[in-house]
């Protein structure tokens, strides 16, 4: 019998990103990895930390009876598996993604790692620049999840660096109801995001969390911010005030 390791990887879709790299589908037996011009973008056994910037990003809405959530990025669909499952059925749950690629996957290939999210009449899925989606909102949004591209640091699309940027920030703000928060995913810390969701008038608290379940030596990071701190979730750590002249 031929075991897991000797198993091959395979590509089973690619497609452009808007910056023209090369994107691509591997499966690897029951696992699935996207890489953007040959580096891992998202793996499907490293997903611990998409299920908590859910659960830290939606904490605050426990008992909510209609809470509305925007998810930016679908990924694999584990941050949208894990709302779902945390918010009732009156929840309104919309995600924002720029890539066409990474909805029909997800439908075609990735379906069975969350059990079809998609499916659920909660989700509304809308496409396209995620800052221009944001805009339009007005105090719309109970929370707002942001896994967009590898974080502050951007990977697959330099315009994903205009959510990260003050104007988006301030979008987000602007979009986030009196008691919604932002969390916000990123594989590395950044000392200048952090302080730059303090310049634009946020509370924040920084999360370092595990790559996947266990894991002691892969971390990822997640920022929640709010302009009522009393909703942040307890424990994290206390970002550095930027220095205001």
């Amino acid at each position: 019998m031929v075991g897991e390791n000797m198993k091959p990887k395979i590509k089973i879709a690619e497609a452009r990103t808007p910056d023209g790299g090369d994107m691509a589908l591997y499966q690897h037996d029951r696992d699935f990895v996207i890489q953007v011009n040959g580096e891992d973008l998202m793996h499907s056994r490293q997903h611990e930390s998409e299920l908590e910037l859910a659960r830290l990003g939606c904490r605050h809405l426990a008992g909510c009876r209609s809470p509305c959530i925007l998810i930016g990025g679908l990924g694999m669909g584990y941050t949208l598996r894990q709302a779902l499952d945390m918010l009732g059925p009156r929840a309104k749950v919309v995600v924002a993604e720029l890539l066409d690629a990474v909805v029909q996957w997800n439908r075609e290939f990735l379906w069975a790692l969350n059990d079809r999210p998609l499916d659920s009449d909660r989700v509304e899925l809308e496409t396209g620049d995620i800052v221009r989606i944001i805009s339009r909102a007005d105090r719309l949004f109970d929370a707002i999840l942001l896994d967009v591209d590898n974080g502050p640091h951007a990977l697959t699309d330099s315009g994903n660096r205009r959510i990260y940027s003050r104007e988006g920030i301030q979008a987000c703000r602007r979009a986030l109801g009196e008691k919604g928060c932002l969390a916000v995913w990123s594989a590395e810390p950044s000392k200048k995001f952090e302080q730059l969701l303090m310049r634009c008038g946020l509370h924040a608290r920084r999360f370092r969390v595990p790559a996947y379940k266990g894991s002691k030596s892969q971390s990822r990071f997640i920022w929640v911010a709010a302009e009522d701190e009393k909703i942040l979730p307890p424990g994290g750590g206390e970002p550095i005030p930027p220095f205001f002249k």
